[in-house]
């Protein structure tokens, strides 16, 4: 999807939607690390809750193609061209320079933090901006060429494929901000950008970007050649809607797809053990104990099924460049076997039918957590599922890395007065 695509999808739109149509077969490119070879692929996705009005929801797994007019583009690049991390800090690093270059001087003042500031801990959330205020600028403030410019350092920073994501789930918002009854409707729409440290190639800085049901944080240092994005919030609200252009919007298809590739390589009793565990969630914007408990360990897969849930970690841990995903996932795959993964809900990847599903991944340098949330929040829309499987909050955080262990994570500003007392079903 183009800058301007993405742009006009910050716009509330007046037209009804069309009906739906099928959304083509999803394609990943493939990253090669010490251990073998994953598949890398990211996908991302916005949130709310709502008391099910369901449609007939397909299946990733049932999807058909349709002509390239009717579907989301993806045949032209839309994310980053980098495949080394260091081409992508450098490029994000200029991106975000030319962002700047478009503000005024009070602007500049408002979205430039110290790295270390602990506002970065405390300004993002799952929550509406109006419990939990964000850092810096908000878009809807900025000139469409600063915007622009904005969104052209998520392009340098994020792969193609997380870009798409990140587009869908800020579509999800739009869509739920033009058709919901949601008392929200209004700051679903609003996302901000700040950055915490002084862009640059050769010392660290972050980049926050996020609203609703989004929240990213993108620490970047050329000193040590690395990238992390924990910890970052993936939500999605609706799962499956039709945007005006009569295209079917799916944004957690790829993480769906990879739950389920995981879960259907398990045997019977791996299946079992999986589903008897104690399924954690860690609040996005909120401290973490990082809860292990009992479930399926990485002890007890085999090679093939590793590889698997490495595809799903990718989905949050993977979404830069081909050698920050193979840096990523080595780490998580170097203490594989300690980390502990749990399930809960659905056991069989059909959107049209029950409450959807729950997991939770924990270890030593991974923490993920996928929540089906079971309530609309007030934002029904007729005909659409915006709970359960179209309503999901998601969380990832590195126990060892969280921020590059720049700043320690502090309960987002105003959680306990939001909805839920800062529970993660907002």
């Amino acid at each position: 999807m183009h800058t301007t695509n993405l742009l006009s999808r910050l716009r509330r739109s007046s037209t009804a939607p069309d009906a739906p149509v099928a959304r083509p077969t999803r394609t990943r490119p493939l990253a090669t690390f010490a251990a073998g070879v994953v598949l890398m692929s990211v996908a991302l996705t916005g949130c709310a809750v709502g008391a099910s009005t369901t449609t007939p929801t397909t299946a990733a797994t049932t999807s058909t193609t349709t002509s390239a007019s009717a579907s989301t583009s993806t045949t032209a690049s839309t994310g980053t061209s980098a495949t080394t991390t260091t081409q992508t800090i450098t490029d994000t690093a200029a991106a975000a320079e030319a962002f700047l270059a478009t503000l005024s001087d009070e602007q500049r003042e408002a979205v430039l933090y110290d790295y270390d500031d602990e506002t970065k801990t405390t300004s993002w959330s799952n929550f509406p901006i109006t419990f939990v205020e964000r850092a810096g600028l908000n878009l809807a403030d900025l000139t469409d060429e600063q915007k622009t410019a904005a969104l052209t350092v998520l392009q340098a920073l994020l792969s193609d494929e997380a870009y798409q994501t990140v587009s869908d789930i800020m579509a999800g918002d739009a869509y739920l901000s033009e058709y919901s009854s949601s008392t929200d409707a209004d700051v679903l729409g609003q996302y901000y950008i700040a950055f915490f440290g002084d862009p640059s190639d050769t010392s660290a800085w972050e980049v926050q970007f996020g609203g609703h049901h989004l929240g990213i944080n993108a620490t970047l240092d050329g000193s040590t050649d690395a990238i992390t994005f924990a910890p970052t919030h993936l939500g999605v609200q609706p799962a499956d809607f039709t945007d005006d252009s009569g295209t079917e919007v799916q944004p957690f298809e790829g993480i769906y797809t990879d739950a389920f590739a995981f879960f259907d390589s398990l045997t019977a009793e791996q299946q079992a053990t999986l589903t008897s565990g104690d399924v954690s969630m860690c609040a996005p914007g909120d401290t973490c104990d990082f809860e292990t408990g009992a479930g399926l360990t990485g002890a007890d897969l085999t090679d093939e099924q590793k590889q698997l849930l490495l595809e799903l970690i990718a989905n949050w841990a993977g979404m830069a460049d081909e050698q920050t995903t193979a840096d990523a996932l080595a780490k998580i795959e170097a203490t594989l076997d300690e980390t502990v993964i749990a399930w809960s809900g659905e056991t069989v990847y059909d959107m049209t039918t029950g409450d959807g599903i729950n997991f939770s991944i924990s270890g030593p340098n991974v923490y993920i957590a996928f929540q089906a949330q079971q309530g609309s929040a007030g934002a029904d829309v007729s005909g659409v599922t915006t709970s359960g499987w179209g309503h999901v909050h998601t969380i990832y955080r590195d126990p060892s890395n969280d921020y590059a262990n720049s700043v320690e994570q502090q309960a987002a500003t105003g959680m306990a007065g939001g909805p839920g007392g800062g529970a993660p079903g907002a």
